[in-house]
């Protein structure tokens, strides 16, 4: 594991809500907090003009000049490896979609307590794709075809890993889902692992929608 501390960029329009994200980022010793915008737009121009390495873009989606959903899509495809976590209000399945099919790989809301934007921020930089359990519930229930309620039920997964996925499937972070089941959080990893290898997808969200039965 590397000592480096994770670099983030924040997007936020709110005066309120971005200095309150930019002081739980800047309080982490694990964190750094590599620059702060008001808007879509000039975030976007400081990375195509800046040499300083990301890891992550925590961004809302209403911004002037240019929205978080725009952003995200310019920024994965210049900048493939920074991971862009979207932190908002809106709860809509338009956005959601829209958010993850741009490159977004996480998506939680503005309402979420400080300690679970800090680990989704490091969530996402190991891998992962958190989404606060509201997000994840709205995921699923559209993916879900009318009286299937257990569609995981069709793949070889063991019973432990049906029930990690279903924890996935309710949003939850390795480190509650290790801290449910009393196991370490790399065992948590290397279970969502081996479900990702069963159902041949790469992500939360390719799993949601492969035992959904839309892949």
């Amino acid at each position: 594991m590397s000592d480096k501390p994770i670099r983030i960029v924040i997007a936020e329009d709110q005066d309120d809500i971005r200095m309150v994200l930019e002081a739980f980022v800047s309080y982490d010793s694990d964190l750094e907090c590599v620059k702060v915008f008001s808007d879509g737009l000039s975030a976007w121009n400081w990375f195509e003009t800046s040499n300083q390495e990301v890891d992550v873009a925590l961004l809302d989606i209403d911004m002037p000049g240019m929205n978080g959903i725009d952003l995200v899509e310019k920024i994965k495809q210049k900048f493939p490896s920074v991971q862009c976590l979207i932190c908002t209000i809106y709860e809509d399945s338009d956005r959601i979609f829209k958010a993850l099919k741009a490159g977004a790989s996480g998506y939680i809301l503005k309402k979420s307590a400080s300690k679970q934007i800090l680990d989704a921020i490091r969530e996402i930089n190991s891998g992962g794709s958190p989404m606060s359990s509201e997000i994840a519930r709205r995921v699923v229930q559209s993916f879900y075809p009318q009286g299937n309620p257990n569609p995981a039920a069709a793949f070889p997964l063991t019973p432990r890993e049906n029930e990690i996925l279903k924890q996935l499937e309710r949003g939850y972070l390795y480190k509650e889902i290790a801290g449910t089941y009393n196991i370490s959080v790399e065992t948590v990893r290397r279970h969502v692992h081996n479900i990702y290898e069963k159902l041949h997808v790469s992500n939360r969200t390719e799993a949601l929608n492969k035992v959904a039965g839309r892949m």
